[in-house]
């Protein structure tokens, strides 16, 4: 399922209020965000209502996320850029790293692409994949979590 970054709620909220939108509702893994315009009211801010909700909706969104970041256990493996998650070499290979599965320091974890090149991610520490967060070809934010090692 696809999360939205801060970044990606206010791009929607710019292009609601920018192109005189009537509503929108938008969803993704744990996160809903709906918008209604609502011409000539204010909020006591001085800004339009429907912002005004998204910008709560946003905060709520990284709250979740902040909160779910913490119930990770052991090291967390985060995306060093932006860009997509593969775990493998080439669709037709194995994963680099499967739950359950024991690394040591300087094996490669997972490949992020970004801008046409593959960059591989090494493992910092010994121990054994707990979980992976992050399903194949999926886009990934710089800092999101991608595995944990025990």
């Amino acid at each position: 399922m696809k999360e939205f970054t801060v970044s990606e709620i206010k791009e929607l909220m710019s292009a609601f209020s920018k192109n005189n939108i009537g509503s929108m509702s938008v969803s993704g893994g744990n996160f809903e965000l709906k918008l209604e315009s609502i011409k000539q009211s204010q909020t006591a801010a001085g800004a339009p209502a429907p912002v005004q909700a998204a910008i709560v909706a946003g905060m709520e969104y990284a709250a979740a996320a902040e909160k779910k970041e913490e119930k990770l256990t052991g090291h967390v493996v985060k995306s060093p850029i932006v860009g997509t998650f593969y775990a493998s070499p080439a669709p037709d290979k194995p994963p680099y790293a499967t739950v359950g599965e024991k690394v040591k320091k300087g094996d490669v974890l997972f490949i992020i692409e970004s801008m046409k090149l593959m960059n591989e991610v090494t493992s910092e520490f010994d121990g054994t994949v707990s979980q992976i967060l992050v399903e194949n070809a999926s886009p990934v934010e710089y800092g999101q979590p991608i595995l944990t090692i025990e």
